[in-house]
């Protein structure tokens, strides 16, 4: 065990933060985004101690058809769409293709971001800090298809915060993202839950209530 739980872990994040990136604390350009579920919980603490506004991330990978684990893209909730042009060739993908499985995916974030925000307006992302977070990575995948996605929207600083990942996944993924901050690189991975004393599985209603409850 390393993190007593989420909201630990949380904590552990926030104080790395403020002292590896000044001017994040009390800022008025810095974000903090959990990706559901399980990441809500940490980056809540993060907002709450840094005192900043807390809001989700939504976004999926689009996966090459018969091979969806083969990711050609992601889109997020908003209709922001990243396409590795490589594998799009490679794979022979058609246009029409790539627009029927993005519109699937962004039904399906829709019906998500709705149910999350209840109506209201996501953070604005252009132009400010902001912190990607989530409550571990083990292959990292979907975590990198939401660095894509919200690198679309044109943040002026991204940073992406875990508190625990293999080492391989943590080098690979902060090639692609200005700050990287992960307290824990074990080199004995085997699942995330391993290094929590609690981690239960969070609902959607508790996703909803934190950022219901969420100060900003």
């Amino acid at each position: 065990m390393v993190f007593a739980n989420r909201s630990d872990a949380g904590r552990q994040l926030a104080a790395l933060l403020a002292a590896e990136v000044p001017g994040l604390k009390d800022s008025p350009n810095t974000i903090v985004l959990g990706i559901p579920r399980g990441g809500v919980a940490v980056a809540a603490e993060i907002a709450d101690t840094l005192n900043v506004p807390l809001d989700v991330f939504l976004a999926r990978k689009l996966g090459v058809p018969g091979h969806e684990e083969l990711a050609f893209g992601a889109v997020a909730a908003n209709g922001t769409r990243y396409l590795d042009g490589q594998i799009v060739r490679h794979a022979g993908l058609t246009q029409p293709q790539i627009d029927e499985i993005t519109s699937v995916a962004l039904q399906l974030l829709e019906e998500r971001a709705n149910l999350y925000r209840g109506g209201r307006e996501p953070l604005q992302v252009t132009g400010k800090s902001a912190i990607l977070v989530d409550d571990g990575i083990a292959t990292g995948a979907s975590f990198h298809a939401a660095i894509h996605a919200l690198r679309e929207l044109h943040p002026a600083q991204l940073i992406a915060a875990v508190p625990v990942a293999p080492p391989s996944t943590a080098s690979r993924l902060s090639a692609h993202v200005d700050r990287f901050v992960c307290p824990h690189t074990p080199s004995s991975f085997v699942a995330v839950g391993q290094f929590y004393g609690e981690f239960p599985q969070l609902s959607d209603a508790k996703v909803i209530h934190i950022l219901n409850t969420s100060r900003h």
